[in-house]
């Protein structure tokens, strides 16, 4: 009867990362900093791509589609963070939530499978180099980016359906400062048991898969580098991997935390969700343009609208 009568939740509010005044304007100066750096890093690194022939390579074309996805995911969380941030009310819509949650995992999950295919490319440049032109071909290039934003797409709606498919009566407290699985399915008003194994087991799908297959793509990687007799072509081949491979692991490794493990302490998963929701969309342009030549090169070349001196 109890629970006939809790009324059904049309609004959640979002807690944030802290409640102290001082704290969240410094977050405030802090989050918008970093948007900004996202923002412009990413649509600079799609520019140069598009503008400089010498860059319509694979790799390059992968890497415009992460940004792109980057650029879109940062865009979904922070800037109503900002908003929340310097506002006492802080509430957003069910379905506000809902959208949000959507195309947080839809973006999200994209970015999975894209630094996945992006490691498969790098083990046929590096071990396959003969090889390497026939088979990755633009029409499989293609395929492989369709396929990236074809499964985030898929995992989403799943995702997104599960973890809303719970009735939403009475609690409407996220501790968080964005709508994701864990923290909303933490107020559902039934057993979650189901939807949190669904859940998981895209997870498995979505993280641990293409863990998998970067693992095993930069074990031959390794492997046929060390064989290198040229110094220099082993540091050549480590440059262009070493990039890749420190965004593989801030954002896998945060999103594992968040999505894979058991629950962790709720102050201890919104500094984890930081992570790979704010910081990593903000790194992949800068570590990849301030270690590549390729880019260095094209940003040099670049025909800007005002002088650069």
């Amino acid at each position: 009867m109890s629970q006939t009568n809790k009324t059904w939740v049309t609004e959640f509010l979002l807690l944030g990362l802290t409640d102290d005044p001082q704290t969240q304007l410094l977050l405030f100066v802090l989050f918008l900093v970093v948007y900004l750096v996202t923002v412009l890093g990413n649509l600079l690194l799609i520019s140069l791509v598009l503008s400089d022939s010498q860059l319509h390579t694979p790799m390059y074309f992968f890497l415009c589609n992460l940004s792109t996805a980057d650029l879109c995911f940062s865009t979904t969380i922070v800037p109503q963070a900002l908003v929340h941030m310097i506002s006492r009310r802080k509430f957003i819509s069910f379905m506000g939530c809902s959208a949000q949650l959507l195309f947080i995992l839809l973006f999200g999950c994209t970015e999975c499978a894209l630094l996945a295919v992006m490691s498969y490319d790098r083990y046929l440049a590096i071990c396959e180099p003969m090889h390497y032109p026939l088979i990755m071909t633009w029409k499989v290039c293609i395929q492989l980016a369709l396929g990236c934003w074809a499964s985030g797409i898929l995992v989403s709606m799943v995702d997104t359906t599960f973890t809303l498919r719970p009735p939403y009566q009475g609690e409407n407290r996220i501790p968080h400062f964005f709508c994701e699985p864990p923290a909303l399915l933490a107020l559902a008003s039934a057993d979650t048991h189901s939807s949190q194994m669904a859940i998981f087991l895209m997870g498995v799908v979505i993280l641990l898969a293409p863990v998998t297959l970067i693992l095993v793509s930069y074990g031959c990687i390794i492997v046929t580098v060390v064989r290198m007799k040229t110094t220099s072509g082993r540091l050549k081949a480590f440059s262009t991997c070493g990039s890749h491979l420190i965004v593989v692991v801030i954002f896998y490794g945060s999103a594992i935390i968040s999505y894979m493990t058991p629950k962790t302490a709720k102050e201890q998963g919104k500094l984890v969700s930081v992570f790979y929701a704010v910081i990593t969309p903000m790194l992949n342009p800068l570590i990849y343009s301030l270690k590549n030549k390729d880019v260095k090169r094209a940003l040099r070349n670049a025909k800007w609208p005002f002088p650069c001196h």
